[in-house]
């Protein structure tokens, strides 16, 4: 009998032993396949759901510049009434934008022969003026081949986010129109300088881009072309040229301003017929 009791104690105390061991409470690791199961359908999810948003954007902005430029090829050829860049500046000018802006080569022969054909509407080029949140202003350039279109698209859109379209003038005189090249590095202002008066450029101005370690090259439009053209020489391959408005009187607004304008701008481009959204702030 007390060996019975003793062998019961002893086995016992043993269970015990094993209950509070270490080794008893460290959870088994869970396998890869648990692990996957677990984490990778949502980061999955976020991720691809990212990267199409990232490319959704990309190609809607690649569309709208081309077809930007389609508008301004089929404007050059008409006004300048010839679809030889030879002996249409205008055209040859755009053409050179268009290819520093990436546009597809088969895209501008194909406008341009488009724009050859009798039956192709015209497009013209208008701009409208207009006031958002906090002292702000916008310069909105449009393109289209209805005037009456584009004029009750851009209004709307302005009115319905509490912006208010301006009286023509009243906001263009604290603006200058400026040729601008976008390069993605740093530009080394000497170099610059020296290259400049070579090409008998006589002004311009050298800031940061907006990304980081990108540069912006300010010139006078009828420059534009030169500058693109020293720019490519010093080995900016990527360089692109436009013509922008700046604002003559920045003006920084405060955060919720901020967001409240950039609603206005960010549905303005999203309109067929608007070609660009220029405004004054500094933030």
């Amino acid at each position: 009998m007390k060996m019975q009791i003793a062998l019961l104690s002893l086995t016992t105390l043993l269970s015990s032993t094993a209950a509070f061991s270490p080794v008893s409470r460290t959870p088994a690791a869970p396998s890869i396949s648990e692990h996957a199961s677990r984490v990778s359908p949502l980061f999955m999810g976020r991720a691809a759901a990212v990267r199409a948003a990232t490319k959704s954007k990309t190609d809607a902005k690649k569309a709208k510049v081309n077809a930007v430029f389609g508008k301004k090829i089929t404007m050059a050829v008409k006004q300048g009434g010839s679809p030889s860049l030879d002996s249409n500046r205008q055209l040859a000018e755009i053409v050179k934008q268009a290819k520093a802006n990436n546009v597809p080569v088969d895209n501008i022969n194909r406008a341009i022969k488009r724009a050859s054909e009798a039956n192709t509407a015209d497009f013209s080029e208008s701009t409208f003026e207009a006031y958002g949140f906090g002292g702000a202003s916008l310069v909105i350039t449009v393109l289209s081949d209805n005037a009456n279109r584009a004029n009750a698209d851009v209004k709307s859109t302005v009115n319905k986010r509490n912006g208010k379209i301006a009286e023509s003038g009243s906001v263009l005189f604290m603006y200058d129109r400026k040729g601008i090249v976008e390069v993605d590095a740093e530009v080394d202002e000497e170099a610059l300088l020296d290259a400049a008066i070579e090409a008998d450029i006589e002004d311009f101005i050298l800031q940061e881009g907006d990304e980081e370690g990108s540069s912006l090259v300010l010139v006078e439009p009828s420059d534009s072309g030169k500058m693109f053209d020293v720019i490519k020489e010093m080995g900016f391959e990527n360089a692109k040229m436009s013509l922008t408005w700046v604002t003559k009187a920045p003006v920084e607004v405060s955060e919720e301003d901020f967001e409240l304008n950039m609603d206005i701008i960010d549905a303005l481009e999203e309109l067929d017929d608007v070609d660009s959204v220029e405004h004054n702030m500094s933030n």
